[in-house]
């Protein structure tokens, strides 16, 4: 059986990985510190003998008893209220978190994937955004602590492999959704979500003219096994071509949960891209890959999941409640 880390497991993506890769018979390890994940996301397999959860945080040493095949590395704040509150940690998990798993990889002959961004382009002045442009990121801003993480790890990921000739693949995941989210992490689609749930009004930052391209989870996360099972080791955008503005999407999203709630705009944050369209003719070519699901299809899913929410979770952070749970 093939053994698998993976980092972040007990956030959105991660999760996922979670079940993807236990489904394919791996034996799983997932390890997550819990500042921004949750273990009701992957409570459900606690029961498996092929899965291990460690309570770590991969910036500091990490260590996995017997062999590992594979490293999948998603621990990582992802949102702007999350990254923004705790700025330091989230450039260590992608500078030392990084480096540690780097050597893991090293020292247990692993393949490892790193988890990228689209924010690496920053605020694009190339659009649709392909693997080859070098991005227009403000380094010092607000939002630099998360762009300059990713843009760092990329640099550490191609240096292991170059110099060390480690096995590495570097997937740039563009804006995701589905089941799992969290309603309070500030991201386009559960802030909608949630506002349009608990009755308020959409709030939508500039005139709303700035454009996103969702992609909706289970096809992100095909393309990620694809790319950790190819040969390719450059940056593979993995995202949702279809583009829409932040004000029709707002209006979609009205329809969507059959509210009546209006659109209201408030200022624009710094360094907030005005433009975020992958090119996936790389994951087409290299990987045969592209997203199957329509937006209408896999909004639908997702707001069945936060209306099934119970309305303390609707108004609440999540509890991180340890107590239960076979750590390690």
């Amino acid at each position: 059986m093939k053994r698998i880390l993976i980092t972040g497991a007990a956030g959105f993506l991660g999760s996922h990985l979670c079940d993807r890769f236990i489904k394919e018979g791996f034996h799983v390890i997932a390890m997550d510190n819990l500042i921004t994940g949750s273990l009701k996301n992957i409570e459900h397999l606690f029961k498996l003998p092929n899965f291990e959860f460690y309570h770590h945080d991969v910036s500091k040493f990490v260590h996995v008893a017997g062999k590992l095949d594979y490293i999948l590395h998603f621990a990582s704040p992802a949102s702007p209220i999350d990254y923004l509150k705790i700025p330091i940690q989230t450039l260590k998990v992608g500078s030392l978190g990084t480096h540690n798993l780097l050597g893991l990889a090293k020292e247990k002959r692993a393949r490892i994937l790193i988890a990228s961004t689209s924010e690496v382009y920053g605020d694009p002045l190339v659009h649709p955004q392909t693997e080859e442009y070098y991005g227009n990121v403000n380094t010092i801003g607000p939002r630099g602590v998360y762009d300059e993480a990713k843009r760092f790890q990329e640099s550490i990921t191609m240096a292991y492999h170059r110099f060390h000739g480690l096995e590495t693949r570097i997937v740039r995941i563009f804006n995701t959704y589905g089941p799992r989210m969290r309603l309070n992490d500030g991201r386009v689609i559960p802030a909608f979500m949630g506002q349009a749930l608990r009755g308020e009004d959409l709030t939508v930052f500039g005139d709303g003219s700035q454009t996103r391209s969702f992609c909706y989870v289970d096809d992100q996360i095909e393309g990620i096994y694809r790319l950790l099972m190819s040969d390719y080791e450059l940056p593979v955008n993995i995202g949702n071509p279809n583009e829409i503005s932040i004000r029709d999407f707002a209006e979609e999203i009205i329809k969507l949960t059959g509210t009546d709630q209006k659109v209201i705009y408030k200022e624009l944050p710094i360094d907030d891209p005005m433009q975020r369209q992958p090119d996936i003719s790389l994951a087409k070519k290299i990987l045969d890959w592209e997203p199957k699901i329509g937006r209408e299809k896999g909004m639908k899913v997702t707001f069945d999941y936060f209306k099934a929410l119970n309305k303390e979770e609707l108004l609440r952070s999540e509890h991180k409640d340890f107590s239960g749970y076979n750590m390690k």
